[in-house]
């Protein structure tokens, strides 16, 4: 066994002989038995009346000195009971205050009297040990001993870092001294350059600006505009549409078409409404071309022959297309969207008038989407 494993092991059997050892000096020591899962102090309960009368008389013999505080009661608290050691320590800490408050009672001392201390495991009691002046144990003399030497160390180390946090502040201070002497002298170098530089820089800011002025120019921006497909305007379905440029590179928009028709006396239809929301990445110089990404749903009723189907639109896509400036007011914009659609569809046929459900089918699209000529007015 190693040094440090022999000082461990004769420092815990020291703490536990301590009471004992105590206890055979004068009768010093007293000890209150707890149930293990309670905080009341019950007399009766594990010799405890034999002990508090004990503990009582000893009092008597001292109150003197105890009153004055030259000869404290030490109180430590002990349990087992809780789930862990917050909640030990809370029920050592209620179980001192229970024997201290019948000494305070019957006693009529004071909570300065006492020099209570709360541990977690060990047992559930509580213990009571007077140091009389004339015998005061060599184990307290050498707790307090280490106690002080504790504190001793604590303040060595708070001095210390205070120290080395004096010595950095002063590094550092220095270290941002000598910087700025540095940058000054840099900045005074720096100024003496600009003035014979200013002309050139002032004639390539001229011709930045000129050069920025032509690619604004160029570039096909616009803040509001309004939109018309007129590739559904050919199928009879009107649409409408409506885009906001939040930055010459973004552009978020919505479109909607509508159409309802019906001939040879109601027997053939064709309806249709759409919405279609869309976002737009315009790229390069002119942004004239463009990639975005849409989200079409909608619901449609048609019938061509016989059989009749309706039911609901749903899906999207990524578009790409290109912008035609025709002047600064009108634009043709060419689009094509490829991805995913979704058709609920119900069969019927129509008997004496009334729709007659015929049968339910499902179909699923990936291709081409969406696809327009769309004429563009921009408002502003």
């Amino acid at each position: 066994m190693s040094k440090t494993l022999r000082t461990i092991a004769t420092a815990i059997c020291a703490l536990f002989l301590l009471p004992l050892s105590a206890q055979e000096k004068g009768d010093t020591v007293y000890t209150f038995r707890f149930v293990s899962d309670r905080d009341m102090f019950y007399v009766p309960y594990g010799g405890n009346d034999a002990e508090l009368e004990r503990l009582m008389r000893c009092v008597e013999q001292y109150s003197a000195d105890i009153l004055s505080g030259e000869t404290p009661l030490y109180v430590d608290g002990y349990s087992t009971a809780g789930q862990d050691e917050a909640e030990n320590l809370a029920m050592s800490r209620v179980r001192s205050n229970r024997v201290k408050s019948e000494l305070i009672v019957r006693q009529k001392l004071t909570e300065d009297c006492f020099i209570t201390r709360n541990h977690s495991g060990s047992g559930d009691y509580v213990t009571v040990r007077i140091v009389i002046p004339a015998e005061k144990d060599e184990a307290e003399e050498a707790r307090l001993a280490a106690e002080r030497a504790e504190q001793e160390r604590i303040a060595a180390e708070q001095a210390e870092r205070q120290r080395l946090a004096a010595e950095k502040a002063e590094a550092e201070r220095i270290a941002r001294e000598k910087e700025q002497a540095r940058l000054a002298a840099e900045q005074a170098k720096t100024d003496s350059l600009t003035a014979a530089q200013s002309a050139a820089d002032s004639l390539a800011k001229a011709e930045a600006e000129r050069l920025s002025a032509g690619k604004a120019e160029d570039a096909d921006s616009y803040t509001l505009s309004l939109r018309a497909n007129l590739l559904r305007w050919a199928t009879l379905t009107p649409d409408l549409g409506i885009e906001w440029r939040i930055s010459p590179s973004v552009g978020v928009m919505v479109n909607g078409s509508w159409t309802s028709w019906t001939w040879n006396d109601n027997a053939r239809r064709y309806a249709l409404w759409e919405v279609m929301p869309e976002v737009h990445l315009y790229l390069g110089e002119k942004k004239a071309w463009y990639v975005g990404a849409m989200f079409k749903a909608g619901q449609f009723n048609y019938k061509f022959s016989g059989t009749g189907r309706q039911g609901d639109l749903l899906g999207g896509g990524i578009t790409g297309g290109y912008q035609l400036r025709l002047n600064k007011a009108l634009a043709l914009d060419f689009t094509l969207g490829l991805g995913y659609q979704n058709a609920d569809t119900e069969r019927y046929d129509v008997i004496d008038g009334v729709r007659v459900r015929s049968g339910t089918e499902t179909k699923n699209w990936w291709g081409p989407v969406n696809a327009g000529v769309t004429l563009v007015w921009k408002i502003y």
